[in-house]
């Protein structure tokens, strides 16, 4: 199997959107790939953007983006919009994706995986595929009660202390999560060893993505 990497040139950092809908979404669904693409030698530029992340979560937010992005240069967007309620305030969303165009041409964005079951998560996908038309997106998965997982089709293999790092920054910074379930290291850890499997990663670990369009040019 032919790998294809992930670079803008031999001397241009990538630019790196990275959306998610609620302050843990970004980490869980590609923590491990950001952690990975920061210890490049020429280090992307990140834009870290959360939709919802009010009270306790923006400050598990922005701790997030520090440490998973840390020695990267980062701009750090979080909104208060209400948690589960995106769809019914699509039109400040919506607003909000319009003025960011404006702002940040990315070379590469991650985003929710259209086949989400959670309401936020889809309009996120959804306007993220409408505003940026001509850039590759990356559509990542999260874990959870609905069992929505689905068939990705493009991985990106990680180092184990990647996998290491995202599992203990994933524990260690989320507080307000650990009540739930679902929300353990084992989770985080049986899917990128899944998606490792299924991918072949020499390490034995990946993480997963949908990619909807995907253009390869030639090299000389």
């Amino acid at each position: 199997m032919i790998k294809l990497e992930l670079a803008k040139g031999h001397h241009e950092p990538l630019t790196v959107l990275c959306l998610g809908a609620h302050s843990d979404d970004i980490e869980i669904g590609c923590g491990a790939t950001i952690l990975q693409l920061g210890r490049r030698s020429i280090k992307p530029r990140f834009c870290w953007v959360v939709l919802s992340a009010g009270g306790v979560r923006k400050k598990e937010a922005q701790k997030a983006a520090e440490r998973f992005a840390a020695g990267c240069e980062t701009d750090v967007v979080l909104k208060e919009f209400r948690d589960g309620y995106l769809p019914y305030d699509g039109g400040k969303v919506k607003d909000f994706f319009e003025a960011m165009k404006a702002r940040i041409s990315p070379d590469v964005i991650f985003t929710h995986w259209c086949g989400d079951a959670h309401q936020d998560h889809r309009l996120v996908n959804e306007l993220t595929w409408n505003t940026f038309r001509n850039h590759l997106i990356l559509e990542y998965e999260i874990p959870k009660f609905d069992g929505d997982m689905g068939r990705p089709n493009t991985f990106f293999e990680l180092e184990e202390w990647a996998v290491r790092d995202k599992v203990a920054n994933l524990s260690a910074i989320f507080e307000s999560q650990k009540s739930k379930p679902w929300f353990q290291s084992e989770t985080f850890l049986g899917l990128m060893r899944l998606r490792g499997m299924e991918s072949n990663a020499s390490s034995g670990y990946a993480e997963a993505f949908y990619t909807r369009k995907m253009v390869i040019e030639p090299v000389a």
